[in-house]
């Protein structure tokens, strides 16, 4: 089962005049990355959110946001006066200094530490908040699998492509050494010239072996296999496919490397594009 690494939940709750609000948004990340945004009187449950995270997602990057309201329409929001006080003898000590103008107001409330949000920070709140961000990355898992079906039917759908072109090049892998065979033997005779029959044997058998594709088709069967095999198990698997695509690519190469018809490097074009389309998907699954 796959799973993708872009995802978007949202879960809410209420408990009296309290509304509270958890958002989560991932993206794809090599690793596991996450970054919470919480009220300053609830930053203690950050912890506790982050190793839930590690436990439940292998990868991506993870933003969350908490948001707190009063639905009594009052403020939760204070200012620190002291914090104040000392930045506005800073302000006068540098506008005296270097003769700067006013400062404004909402500059002012920018500085860290001057607001303070008066969310309740009892263990219930605590608690109302774990609980609810446990919600919101259900949803989140769930989109995530879902999208990951999609990508599971995309990649299912390139591996099969990608094994129908091997089966067709490998009927046609004999035809394939006889036409370099005779197009060797023709150019020879258009030559002109008389060749060593024991030279010219050994001159086909050298063509024969590097247009050989036996090798390069035998692992693409192998790895598109083995890419079957890895969407089929559980867990997080972007990291291997990604290798796996990698292993494709390769192998599409030297076979249109090797191409010694153009219908063989058409085909060999064709398998390219597929596995292109197979590595373009690999970097959203987690």
């Amino acid at each position: 089962m796959l799973f993708s690494m872009t995802a978007f939940a949202r879960a809410e709750e209420n408990a009296g005049d309290l509304q509270m609000t958890w958002e989560i948004k991932s993206v794809n990340h090599r690793f596991l990355e996450t970054y919470f945004r919480v009220p300053e009187a609830l930053r203690v449950i950050e912890t506790k959110i982050r190793e839930i995270t590690r436990q439940r997602l292998k990868r991506g990057k993870v933003d969350g946001f908490l948001k707190i309201e009063y639905q009594s329409g009052a403020s939760n929001i204070k200012l620190n006066d002291e914090v104040l006080d000392e930045l506005i003898l800073s302000i006068k000590k540098v506008q005296a200094k270097i003769k700067t103008g006013d400062i404004n107001p909402v500059d002012i409330l920018r500085w860290p530490g001057l607001l303070e949000d008066q969310a309740d920070p009892s263990q219930e709140v605590e608690d109302m908040a774990i609980n609810l961000y446990n919600e919101a990355l259900d949803k989140l898992i769930t989109y995530r699998r879902s999208e990951g079906k999609h990508l599971d039917t995309i990649i299912r759908s390139k591996l099969n492509e990608i094994n129908l072109i091997v089966n067709s090049i490998k009927s046609d892998s004999k035809n394939i050494q006889i036409t370099a065979k005779e197009k060797l033997l023709r150019r020879i005779s258009e030559l002109e010239t008389s060749v060593d029959s024991e030279r010219l044997e050994q001159e086909i058998t050298m063509l024969i072996q590097k247009s050989d594709i036996t090798e390069e088709l035998d692992r693409l069967s192998i790895h598109v296999e083995e890419g079957i095999k890895i969407i089929e198990e559980e867990g997080g698997h972007g990291r291997r496919l990604d290798f796996l695509s990698q292993e494709l690519n390769r192998e599409s190469n030297t076979l249109g490397a090797k191409a010694s018809t153009p219908q063989l490097s058409q085909q060999a074009i064709d398998l390219k594009v597929a596995v292109e389309q197979i590595r373009e998907q690999v970097q959203n699954i987690e």
